[in-house]
């Protein structure tokens, strides 16, 4: 099922799981899925800014689908955003969600609601975060 809005191609990463992980890209241990989370991804910044926003919403999915009893066979999110290349300013980051449940559509829309909801990374990023160098 494909709950999707339009991904920014820059700075485009992928991060899957389950019958939706890539057999390309590196491979990580994964808390809710044996085989682990591929991911395709350069490392750049902008890159492993994207893949924090994608990486948080895979692990949602898994964490919130468990308690409201839907089953996924597999996840794959593709997240991408660009920069303003002046001042450098994130231009934002869209991401697109692909799952592999047997769940009805209303049972996928309510998971993908309540993770857009409760994602740490992508509601960190809406709030704007302070960052600094420490000596």
């Amino acid at each position: 099922m494909d709950r999707a809005q339009p991904v920014t191609p820059a700075f485009e990463v992928v991060a899957g799981a389950g019958s939706l992980r890539s057999v390309s890209g590196v491979t990580f241990p994964h808390r809710w899925t044996p085989a682990g989370v591929s991911v395709e991804t350069d490392f750049t910044g902008g890159h492993l800014l994207n893949l924090a926003a994608a990486g948080c919403v895979l692990n949602d999915l898994y964490r919130e689908a468990e308690p409201l009893g839907i089953k996924l066979r597999g996840v794959r999110v593709t997240a991408g955003g660009g920069f303003d290349p002046e001042t450098w300013a994130s231009t934002g980051i869209s991401y697109r969600v692909e799952l592999d449940s047997p769940a009805s559509a209303a049972e996928v829309d309510r998971l993908l609601a309540a993770v857009d909801a409760v994602a740490e990374i992508p509601r960190a990023l809406r709030a704007g975060a302070e960052v600094r160098r420490v000596l």
